[in-house]
Formats: structure tokens, C-alpha cells, sequence
């Protein structure tokens, strides 16, 4: 955690974009992420107060592997069962407690871990004339990762909120935290949920 709360400038010309909060990734699901609960009421509150600063994004996988590029395919003839081919219709869906804020909030669904590998995001977010991301969603060490990177490579600030973040994996959950920290200074802040609501001026 930081030590000095004056060292995160206020947040401005934001947009809160909630990373692959969908019930594969649920308890249950095929891809479950066993945090996914617990940051799930952090996360609702967020978008409650921000619901039309929101996007939220879904990892949709292909109908059969042989519909991504490259090594892609390798990935989902590994993991036919999360082929469209094979997964229930729901399993793709948003979790109940956020599918509710649909609409206002908007959904971009993207084919890869980044939440930029839909091109309609960036455009979206450019002609807002949006300057900053705040990050929460899963998982920490995958698609938040690969949003974050991509986020950055296109000028956007990034704000991360902590305790709204998730992953399957406690090791790789605390190395990305502990990169975010001391890897990326002036371009990713963290913050909690509650300091983001004191950070945070639309």
C-alpha cells in the first residue's frame, strides 16, 4: 500500500472498466476464479455509483478452435469444453449482480485476453475524450494484466482498484500487485474502492 495518499492525483475524465465478470469464471464455472465472491460486492458498488462511466467486458471464446489464429487453436483444442461448441449458452453471460446495470452500463465483448483487442473499445474511450481506465475484474494476472499493458502502450492512465480485483492464482495475484507497485510509477495508480470514490471527480 502506499504510504502517502497525496502521491495519487485526482482522477478525472474516467471510465471504470470491469474486466470479464461472467459466470465461467464464477463459482461453478468451468474457469472458476474462487475470489470472483469476494470482491463481487466491491465491484457491484463501484458500478452502482458509476453505472454510466461503466463498460464491462466478456472474454467470448471461439465456436470451435479452428475460429482463432495461431496458437489460439493449441489453447482451445486444450480447452474444447470452453468452446462455444460445448459451453452452456449462459456461461458466457455477465454474473446476475452486475448483468442488472445492463443498460446504462455498456458491454464491449472481445476475443483475447486484452480488453483493447476489440478495436471498439479504444475508439469508444477516444471519442469520449477519456484520459483514464479504472481497472477492476478478473483475473489480476490475465486479462486485467493484458488491459493494463495495452492500456498504458495507448497513453491511458491506469487506476486500479485493489480490492476489486481477482485470480485463480494467490502467487500470481500478489507478483502482478507487487509489478503495478514498482514497475509502472506515473502510469497505474492503486487505489481502494473507497479512496477511489474519494479520488475520483467526473
Amino acid at each position: 500500500m502506499r504510504s502517502n495518499k497525496s502521491e495519487i492525483a485526482e482522477i478525472q475524465d474516467a471510465v471504470h472498466l470491469c474486466i470479464d465478470m461472467q459466470n465461467i469464471f464464477a463459482l461453478g464455472g468451468l474457469w472458476q476464479t474462487p475470489w470472483m465472491e469476494r470482491v463481487l460486492p466491491t465491484i457491484a458498488s463501484i458500478v452502482s455509483r458509476y453505472q454510466v462511466r461503466t463498460v464491462f467486458t466478456r472474454f467470448i471464446t471461439p465456436q470451435a478452435p479452428e475460429d482463432r489464429p495461431g496458437q489460439w487453436q493449441s489453447y482451445f483444442r486444450r480447452w474444447q469444453q470452453a468452446t462455444r461448441d460445448q459451453l452452456p449458452p449462459f456461461a458466457l453471460d455477465l454474473v446476475p449482480a452486475l448483468a442488472r446495470y445492463v443498460p446504462p452500463v455498456r458491454i464491449i465483448d472481445k476475443p483475447a485476453y486484452s480488453a483493447f483487442s476489440n478495436p471498439a473499445l479504444a475508439s469508444l474511450l477516444i471519442e469520449k475524450g477519456v484520459g483514464t481506465v479504472v481497472v477492476t475484474g478478473a483475473e489480476t494476472d490475465v486479462c486485467v494484466l493484458s488491459t493494463v499493458l495495452s492500456a498504458v502502450d495507448l497513453g491511458f492512465r491506469v487506476v486500479l482498484a485493489e480490492d476489486a480485483l481477482c485470480s485463480s492464482s494467490d502467487v500470481g495475484h500478489d507478483a502482478l500487485m507487487t509489478m503495478y507497485r514498482t514497475r509502472f510509477h506515473g502510469q497505474v495508480d492503486l487505489v481502494t474502492a473507497e479512496e477511489l470514490i474519494e479520488f475520483w471527480r467526473e
